[in-house]
């Protein structure tokens, strides 16, 4: 009796279902995705192993850090749009500075800057790649013109206004940062009777 010969099947796999799904999936990605914008002060944080999360409003940041020149600057920054719009409605009105509706939009979406009052219309004109190449002198901070004192004033006022809650305090400082600059912010909190802040670290293993 003669054998019956069957038919071999392709093993091949039709793959294009699933060429479809990665590509799509890259795409929502790449569209969905925010690149790192840069800081305007790099700083080298000193490390920690302990683990807490800021919050991502109502939380003004001050940073100290050196230039490329070796040159200590404070810079300032808020979370929040909204009491980022009111504080700096607040500064412009003390300052005799004019901020219009779209400068305050700006504002309210750049990061930290550091800058005296007077000269930060010019640089919420400019783009985010722009203010980091901009040469930022720092927010003042001496006795006779203490202006870093009145962006923490201004800031935690705007902060009861709107969400009735006090305003967080972080200070992000360079590991290689000399301590009497650090305690000079500390003195300028500790005269608003603010005795609580946290302090910004990177984090490293719990073995190092």
């Amino acid at each position: 009796m003669a054998k019956i010969k069957m038919k071999k099947k392709s093993t091949s796999t039709d793959m294009t279902a699933m060429c479809d799904v990665a590509f799509l999936l890259l795409t929502f990605f790449i569209l969905t995705a925010t690149a790192k914008v840069p800081e305007a002060l790099p700083v080298d944080m000193p490390a920690s192993v302990a683990e807490f999360k800021l919050p991502d409003t109502d939380l003004a940041i001050i940073t100290v850090g050196k230039d490329k020149d070796g040159k200590s600057k404070v810079f300032f920054d808020l979370k929040g749009r909204e009491i980022r719009k009111r504080t700096l409605e607040g500064m412009g009105a003390k300052f005799g500075v004019t901020f219009s509706e779209d400068d305050k939009t700006k504002f309210a979406l750049m990061d930290d800057f550091g800058v005296p009052v007077t000269s930060l219309k010019q640089i919420i004109g400019m783009t985010s790649a722009e203010r980091v190449k901009a040469d930022q002198p720092g927010i003042p901070i001496d006795s006779l013109d203490n202006q870093l004192k009145e962006w923490l004033l201004v800031s935690r006022r705007a902060a009861i206004d709107l969400d009735d809650k006090e305003l967080q305090i972080a200070i992000k400082g360079d590991a290689k940062e000399e301590y009497p600059k650090i305690k000079k912010i500390m003195d300028i909190l500790q005269d608003q009777k603010i005795n609580s802040f946290n302090l910004v670290t990177g984090t490293r293993g719990k073995d190092f």
